[in-house]
């Protein structure tokens, strides 16, 4: 080892012992962007330890492997949307203010972490098998049915809802309207047209998306 990589090794080492949480927290947040811009195949564990200034061996002593890394990438991600849903304090809300800020939340989310939308769709390729062996993920999300079953509830209760509403199914439905948005994007805009896409344009189709959703639910 030269002189000159002696002292950053050094720092690197004091920095994993200093502060190791923010070194696995910023391992996580590269290695976000690497599998939601390159997918699980093609990120390199290289590219991740050169963007932290770590090394594979501290990433790997961290996460065990390429694939434990990605999983609990994809835990992270799906806990980040959890968590925003919670911080609505939804319950204060009569239900269709609660189910109109519930749908404008996962259309703005869903447009502003692009990546999110494109670790799902990788996910998706691998038959979701990844998702299968964490039982984080799945626990997790359970709350998001429950939430919106709580709200159909309360609304059922105030006469202003249907009772044939089934919360799993209405939470596809907002899930596949805010998802399409973001996933198909580059698609839709190629063939036609980008006014959708714009600021405006983006406004118009949220407001749309949360109008019909309110509306399939209501007496």
């Amino acid at each position: 080892m030269t002189a000159e990589a002696k002292p950053k090794a050094s720092r690197q080492r004091a920095t994993w012992k200093q502060d190791p949480e923010a070194v696995k927290a910023d391992i996580l947040r590269v290695a976000r962007e690497e599998f939601a811009a390159h997918g699980l195949s093609g990120a390199r564990a290289q590219e991740i330890a050169s963007r932290t200034k770590t090394s594979k061996r501290m990433i790997f002593y961290y996460f065990k492997d390429k694939e434990s890394l990605y999983r609990e990438v994809l835990e992270q991600a799906y806990r980040d949307v959890r968590n925003g849903e919670k911080a609505l304090e939804l319950e204060n809300l009569d239900p269709v203010a609660a189910l109109r800020k519930l749908v404008s939340y996962t259309f703005d989310h869903h447009r502003q972490n692009e990546d999110f939308i494109r670790l799902v769709m990788i996910e998706n390729i691998h038959r979701g098998s990844h998702v299968a062996a964490s039982e984080t993920i799945k626990a997790g999300n359970s709350p998001a049915v429950e939430q919106l079953q709580e709200i159909l509830e309360r609304g059922m209760q105030q006469g202003i809802f249907r009772s044939d509403i089934n919360p799993l199914q209405l939470h596809w439905k907002i899930s596949g309207l805010c998802f399409f948005n973001v996933s198909n994007e580059s698609t839709f805009s190629v063939i036609f047209g980008n006014e959708i896409a714009t600021q405006e344009g983006q406004i118009a189709l949220r407001d749309d998306v949360v109008h019909t959703i309110v509306n399939s639910v209501l007496v």
